[in-house]
């Protein structure tokens, strides 16, 4: 009998739940399941990269399972990109937030995820381009983005998102704006914003939510938020963002779609970006474009959350349906 082939790349190091408690059983059910098991725990930065690549120009794998937070997932999907050759991705997340795995509906729970990748379908996924570099996730200037790399790795597995809450907030008074012009495809928009983000997900730091977000359509989810008047109104705008309460001084964003921008900073200090959660450089002139249905994840439909929109603004509520619950009730048995 001829095995399907899974290339099984995970770090050791990612998330609040150490991946070690968990890979006997997800070995096991990838076994059962009739797939042999090439496992590679990532040794550097960079490895999962260069493992990526391998296994699709080898042509020997049926799919390649990353398993890590969003920084992993980054490192495989430029694995990916730079061979000529495709293979399917499953994703079994371990990272502090697993934005990205949350708004597409992958679980958490790890028996989940691999039940997701075993009875999942082909589903296409567009990946963006920052500069010479890819995202899968978000690319992200301004308030809090510095924070996702500087913040020490132990406390993100100890905390969560909170880690990044709190080493921000600690930084606040520090916060600047930064004079940007950006040009989209249907104008040019021109201001101070504490905050900029260019992403392709539901869901960012779990604490806001797109609706309508189609990870295959071509455009990216442009968000911009406007320099407040003063600190008082910033801590305002953190609050209302956090509890969904974007009704709150409008004025203050601005939410797009487009399939491709060029982010120009004209001021003279530089701006440091974020690409899915690590150091993206402080170029003056960023161009960012997408490449539609570039990778193909194994999905499975039925873990899709569903969004509702809040007040005509692109933000969202997002509420697991019915046929979801009941699912989740029946697996979490398995």
């Amino acid at each position: 009998m001829i095995l399907k082939q899974i290339y099984f790349i995970y770090n050791p190091n990612s998330g609040r739940a150490s991946i070690g408690s968990h890979l006997d059983i997800i070995l096991d059910r990838f076994t059962s399941a009739g797939y042999q098991v090439t496992v590679h725990p990532t040794q550097y930065r960079g490895d999962a990269t260069a493992c990526a690549k391998m296994v699709c120009d080898s042509g020997c794998y049926d799919l390649i399972v990353c398993s890590g937070g969003d920084g992993t997932l980054n490192e495989v999907i430029n694995g990916c990109m730079t061979s000529e050759k495709s293979c399917e991705i499953g994703y079994i997340p371990f990272g502090s937030t697993n934005d990205f795995a949350w708004g597409i509906g992958i679980p958490k729970n790890p028996k989940k995820a691999v039940a997701c990748i075993l009875n999942g379908e082909p589903t296409p996924c567009d990946v963006g381009r920052f500069n010479k570099k890819n995202f899968i996730y978000i690319a992200a200037f301004g308030i809090f983005t510095e924070f996702s790399y500087q913040t020490p790795q132990k406390f993100k597995n100890v905390l969560g998102y909170a880690a990044y809450i709190l080493n921000a907030f600690l930084k606040m008074p520090k916060i600047h704006s930064c004079h940007m012009r950006i040009v989209h495809d249907s104008g040019v928009i021109e201001d101070e914003f504490i905050y900029g983000m260019v992403t392709n997900s539901t869901s960012v730091a779990k604490q806001l939510f797109l609706s309508d977000v189609q990870f295959d359509d071509g455009l990216f989810e442009v968000m911009l938020i406007r320099k407040p008047a003063n600190l008082v109104e910033l801590y305002k705008l953190v609050t209302a963002f956090s509890k969904i309460q974007i009704g709150f001084k409008k004025r203050y964003l601005c939410y797009f779609r487009t399939s491709k921008l060029c982010v120009i900073n004209l001021d003279d200090k530089p701006v440091p970006w974020t690409i899915d959660g690590e150091y993206g450089g402080t170029d003056k002139v960023n161009e960012i474009s997408i490449l539609q249905k570039a990778v193909t994840f194994r999905i499975d439909p039925a873990f899709r959350e569903q969004a509702k929109e809040f007040n005509n603004t692109g933000i969202a509520n997002v509420i697991p349906s019915k046929e979801k619950l009941l699912l989740d009730e029946r697996r979490e048995g398995e």
